[in-house]
C-alpha cells in the first residue's frame, strides 16, 4: 500500500496542475516568447522628448529597449500625444516633430529596431528578430479641421487615432468633456465632419479608436464606420466604473465591428477601491509632497521623479494584485469571446501600475496568469498579440 500511495500521490498532483491551468516558470516563459506579443499604447515618447535615450536601460520610467526584449514585447506602439494645454506652436508640429523622435530613435537602433507600418512588416520585423514600432496618434487636436493632416500623419506612418483625448475636438466630444455637466455641451457626439474624418479613416486603413471618447462619440463611431473599430487602453467599466473604461454593450459592439479591447493596466481603471485609498495616502503625505513640489518647481521631470521615488513603498500597500488586471480580461473573453481582447497597458502614462506590473519586463506574467486560469496556448496566443493581427490586416487597405 506505502509504495501505490507514492505513486499515485504524483500522478495526483500533475494531473490537478494540468487540470487547473498551473505551469512551471519555464513552461509559460517558453509560451509567452514563442507568441508575438503586442501592446497598444505607450507613452514613452514623452520621455524621449525629454532627452531620454530608450536604447538604453534607463533609470527613470517604465520601458526601454532592454526592458520591452526582457519582457518579450514584440511590437509597441507608440502614442504620439500633444499636450492641449501647450499652445505656443501648433499642434500640428508638436506631433510632427514626435515622429521625427521616433523615426531618428529607430534609425539610431536599425540593426535592433524597425518602424512597421502594416501587418506584414511587423510580423516580418518579428520574424527577423527585431523590435517592432508602431505609430497611433492619441487625440484628434493635431489635425485641426483639415482631413490633409490626417492623411499626412497616416503616409508618416501613423496607422490608429484616438478620436479624441481629454479634451474635445470641433468635430468628437470626449469622456471627460461629456461628462462635465458643467461644460453645458452645445452637442455631444460626431459632428457632420466627425463623420467624414471616420469614413476617410476606413478609406486610408487607419484605425479609429474610442478609448477617451464620449459615449454619445463612441456610439456615433459605431454607426459611422464600415471597419473594425478599436479600444487601444480601455478597461471594463462593470468591473471598475470610470468614465474611461467599457460599458458591456460597447464592448459586444466593438466586438461585432470585429475589432478589439486593449485593457489599460492604470490601477485607477482596474480597481474600484484605487481611488479613494490613493487620496487618503496622498493627505497623509501632504507636507512632503509640498515640499517637494516646490523644491523642483521650475522642473516637471525631475519633480515627477521626486515624488514618483518618495511614493514608492507606500504605493506598495495599495497597488491592486495582479489578479485585478487579469479579471478585465476574463470579464470580456467571457462576455464576447476571446478573440476580442488585447493588452494596451498605458506603460509610461500611468504613475503607478498593478503589483508584479512595474514596467514592460513583467508582461511574462500576464500570460502566466492566463495559463493559470485555464487558457489554452493557442487562447494565450491571441490575446497577446494574435487579435491585433487579425484588426489589422481586416483595416489596412490593400
Amino acid at each position: 500500500m506505502m509504495s501505490n500511495s507514492r505513486t499515485v500521490v504524483p500522478i495526483l498532483i500533475i494531473a490537478s496542475a494540468f487540470y487547473f491551468g498551473f505551469v512551471s516558470g519555464n513552461d509559460y516563459k517558453k509560451v509567452h516568447f514563442d507568441a508575438i506579443v503586442i501592446d497598444t499604447h505607450s507613452d514613452v515618447v514623452q520621455r524621449m522628448l525629454g532627452g531620454e535615450d530608450i536604447s538604453r536601460r534607463t533609470l527613470h520610467g517604465q520601458s526601454d529597449l532592454p526592458r520591452f526584449k526582457e519582457g518579450g514585447l514584440d511590437v509597441e506602439i507608440f502614442s504620439i500625444w500633444v499636450p492641449p494645454q501647450k499652445k505656443a506652436r501648433s499642434y500640428f508640429k508638436q506631433a510632427d516633430e514626435q515622429i521625427d523622435s521616433v523615426q531618428s530613435f529607430v534609425k539610431r537602433n536599425q540593426k535592433e529596431v524597425g518602424l512597421g507600418k502594416s501587418a506584414d512588416e511587423i510580423v516580418m520585423m518579428v520574424k527577423e528578430g527585431k523590435f517592432a514600432v508602431m505609430l497611433g496618434m492619441e487625440g484628434g487636436h493635431p489635425i485641426g479641421n483639415d482631413l490633409k493632416k490626417l492623411e499626412h500623419f497616416y503616409k508618416r506612418g501613423v496607422r490608429y487615432m484616438t478620436l479624441t483625448w481629454n479634451n474635445s475636438t470641433d468635430w468628437a466630444t470626449s469622456a471627460k468633456d461629456e461628462e462635465d455637466i458643467s461644460k453645458n455641451l452645445k452637442r455631444k457626439g460626431l459632428t457632420t465632419f466627425g463623420e467624414q474624418i471616420v469614413h476617410r479613416m476606413n478609406k486610408l486603413g487607419m484605425m479609429v479608436d474610442v478609448s477617451h471618447v464620449g459615449e454619445q462619440t463612441f456610439w456615433d463611431v459605431i454607426q459611422t464606420s464600415r471597419k473594425p473599430v478599436i479600444a487601444s487602453h480601455s478597461s471594463v467599466w462593470t468591473l471598475c466604473r470610470n468614465r474611461r473604461n467599457l460599458k458591456d454593450e460597447q464592448i459586444r459592439a466593438i466586438a461585432k465591428s470585429g475589432g478589439i479591447v486593449c485593457i489599460n493596466f492604470a490601477p485607477f481603471f482596474i480597481d474600484s477601491t484605487f481611488g479613494e485609498k490613493e487620496k487618503i495616502m496622498r493627505e497623509k503625505c501632504k507636507i512632503q509632497l509640498d515640499s517637494i513640489s516646490a523644491f523642483f518647481k521650475s522642473d516637471d521631470h525631475a519633480k515627477d521623479s521626486a515624488t514618483s521615488q518618495f511614493l514608492k513603498a507606500k504605493y506598495l500597500k495599495i497597488q491592486p494584485p495582479l489578479q485585478k488586471l487579469i479579471d478585465h480580461f476574463d470579464y470580456i473573453i467571457k462576455l464576447v469571446g476571446v478573440d476580442y481582447v488585447g493588452i494596451g497597458s498605458d506603460f509610461d502614462g500611468i504613475g503607478v501600475t498593478p503589483l508584479e506590473m512595474e514596467d514592460v519586463s513583467y508582461l511574462p506574467n500576464i500570460t502566466r496568469e492566463l495559463l493559470n486560469r485555464g487558457y489554452s496556448e493557442t487562447d494565450v496566443k491571441k490575446i497577446l498579440g494574435q487579435n491585433f493581427i487579425r484588426v489589422f490586416k481586416e483595416i489596412e487597405v490593400k
